[in-house]
């Protein structure tokens, strides 16, 4: 089909859109692409939203599919979810030129969630430039735009805690005092985000904190625990970690599975094997992936059906 066919079947809001037709809007020229955003100026908002959600669906599903002009284009985008949705669609994209319009998204976009979506981007330019692949120049913008986030006491705190998970893997003792402070907050969804932080800040010191909060009564704090257990990977967590496997939170259970085969060791290898037989389809599945990740076999269950 042609693009044109395309872009005039997405326009006509009065027919169904078909999905199937999305995948030619991969890998456009840059004249295709303007052919497309003359036609996405006139589509109605939730035709757009629903088109860009199912732009995220396919580039999830299929690698070889790239719509990251098209994401790119669109983070200029009149409306908020679709501006959302087209950071979200750019999360595997390191480019550094995307580097500028996230942080004046974060600066300057009059939404929250907008703002809040732009500082967990950056977050995987502070991990590049932790990793010294990222200029430093470069990595110096990320930083001050986080910090200066972080900062400001009047900015919602959804965006600044998302730029506090952000700025975490930067080995600045700054960092370690914004992640303490940030876990003796009264809100309870900044404490969870500073548990985040310490997995994702990857020094040890944190590890006594986030086992004593694997007991918390509270399931979020239990899940971001066990999810930060697992990016320490250090095997002193992993008998904590056994005992949410029989957890009274789904969602915790599976974390505390994911987080044991991201430390691997023998005691997680008995706890995953343990799990195979779990009478929950979910369960065994979570244990199976976490299994391959932590390079063991799975060994056959005791009985075949």
């Amino acid at each position: 089909m042609s693009l044109e066919k395309c872009l005039a079947d997405l326009s006509d809001e009065d027919k169904r859109l078909a999905y199937s037709r999305l995948g030619d809007l991969s890998d456009l020229s840059p004249e295709e692409l303007e052919l497309f955003l003359e036609a996405w100026a006139k589509i109605g908002v939730a035709r757009r939203r629903q088109i860009m959600g199912k732009l995220l669906e396919l580039a999830e599903e299929d690698p070889q599919l790239n719509f990251d002009d098209i994401f790119r284009a669109c983070l200029h985008d009149p409306d908020e979810i679709v501006r959302v949705k087209a950071i979200d669609g750019l999360w595997e994209c390191e480019n550094r030129s995307l580097i500028t319009p996230l942080i004046t998204l974060l600066r300057e976009d009059d939404e929250e969630s907008v703002r809040a979506a732009a500082a967990m981007a950056l977050g995987k330019f502070a991990l590049l430039a932790e990793l010294g692949k990222l200029r430093p120049e470069d990595g110096q913008r990320v930083q001050e735009a986080l910090l200066s986030a972080i900062d400001d006491q009047t900015e919602q705190p959804e965006v600044r805690r998302r730029a506090i998970e952000a700025i975490a893997p930067l080995t600045l003792p700054r960092v370690k005092d914004i992640i303490c402070q940030a876990y003796t907050s009264d809100d309870a969804k900044m404490r969870a985000s500073a548990l985040y932080a310490m997995g994702r800040n990857c020094d040890p010191i944190w590890l006594p904190t986030l086992v004593k909060e694997l007991g918390s009564q509270d399931a979020e704090v239990r899940f971001e625990a066990a999810v930060a257990c697992g990016a320490l990977g250090d095997e002193q967590a992993v008998p904590h970690l056994v005992r949410l496997i029989s957890d009274v939170d789904s969602q915790v259970q599976l974390s505390a599975i994911a987080a044991i085969g991201q430390i691997g060791g023998s005691e997680a290898q008995e706890a995953l094997r343990g799990c195979l037989e779990h009478p929950d389809e979910h369960m065994r599945q979570m244990a199976k992936e976490a299994l391959d990740e932590a390079n063991f076999e799975p060994e056959p269950p005791l009985f075949q059906i």
